[in-house]
């Protein structure tokens, strides 16, 4: 027990001091945004408006086509004799809603392809989709990130690494990426998006030969892995993992938000009606409940735990936790390993030589 708790403090304390190092650089390197500047009267009228903009594209299909048949260039990575390693970038078939802001985010030539690194067995298996967090993306950082051998290996899942718009390859060489931003607009079209992209792949995995497609995400990727969840019904499982769950919360636990406590919550408030056609916390599942496992780490100060137990309720899918941080994920093992045994009682897939973590 004191173990534990000693696990839980100094990961709590390395994902506090990562955070604050990470706004002072942000507050160095950038001007204040359009939104930061506007009082809290106008940022309440801005954020009325483009809710209500948003509300008039009633047809879920506006915002979430159906998958498209792509057909990626692939460049074949030389690697493991027992993995087919391919590297595949196709054109991102995708328009912003709000055409006020599409110039500005069409104009990133390298967010125009999107992007996935796949591993696949010499024979069909069920494939899972990897989505990381926020400034991921980078393959060779994700395969260390990501119990890659034990998955391929142990599960003998396919493995597709999929890079969120404006990040990894997809980035622009300077500055942080573009998605999420402090202009709601960005962050919504970012995961409309992203949401196209990842169906995309499914949809190119499930046609070349993978019987069955589930994803599992971590931070920003656990939050897309929910959304995918309310939209995609031909999941075989999602697995958010350390989750965001809500924008407008983040918000507030970044001190984003006017300090004073009724203004911040009325602008909370009116952050959430914006994002509520890309949030999973208001939106329906497409799949079993059954088919959704949620890890939390208890020690996470940057994507509390609380945002995993707010997914897990709204989609009333159970809930599992290891003792370490976002960052430090001390005890993650015993995670893996419970979503292992989550996917074998699934049928999606069982442990090939042992359940211990690779």
């Amino acid at each position: 027990m004191i173990q534990r708790e000693l696990i839980r403090g100094a990961a709590a304390a390395f994902d506090r001091a990562v955070t604050k190092a990470a706004q002072a650089r942000g507050r160095r390197s950038r001007p204040p945004g359009a939104s930061e500047s506007l009082t809290h009267h106008e940022r309440l009228d801005g954020l009325a408006r483009l809710a209500a903009h948003y509300e008039d594209a009633l047809a879920d299909a506006t915002w979430f086509r159906e998958p498209q048949l792509i057909a990626p260039r692939r460049r074949a990575i030389r690697g493991r004799t027992t993995a087919e390693i391919h590297d595949l970038r196709w054109a991102s078939s995708f328009e912003p809603l709000v055409e006020a802001i599409a110039p500005r985010y069409l104009r990133q030539e390298n967010n125009l392809e999107a992007v996935a690194r796949v591993f696949r067995h010499r024979e069909p298996r069920p494939a899972v989709v990897l989505i990381h967090g926020y400034l991921g993306g980078q393959q060779a950082f994700e395969e260390k990130a990501w119990p890659t051998r034990w998955l391929f290996d142990e599960l003998g899942l396919d493995l597709a690494f999929f890079v969120l718009p404006f990040h990894g390859p997809r980035r622009r060489k300077d500055g942080p990426p573009a998605f999420p931003s402090s202009d709601p607009r960005v962050t919504v079209e970012g995961f409309r998006q992203a949401v196209t992209d990842l169906r995309d792949l499914i949809h190119w995995l499930r046609t070349t030969g993978s019987p069955s497609v589930g994803v599992m995400g971590m931070s920003l990727g656990g939050y897309t892995t929910a959304l995918a969840a309310t939209v995609e019904p031909e999941l075989a499982f999602a697995v958010p993992v350390i989750p965001l769950a809500s924008i407008a919360a983040f918000a507030r636990e970044q001190g984003r938000l006017d300090p004073d406590p009724h203004r911040g919550r009325l602008e909370e408030d009116a952050l959430e009606r914006v994002h509520a056609r890309v949030s999973p916390l208001q939106r329906r599942l497409a799949i079993d409940p059954e088919r959704v496992l949620v890890v939390a780490a208890e020690a996470d100060r940057i994507t509390p735990k609380r945002h995993a137990e707010r997914i897990a309720e709204h989609f009333e899918a159970p809930l599992t936790s290891f003792p370490g941080g976002h960052l430090l994920q001390f005890g993650r093992g015993q995670a893996f390993r419970h979503i292992g045994r989550h996917l074998g009682r699934l049928g999606v897939t069982a442990p090939r030589r042992s359940d211990r973590m690779g």
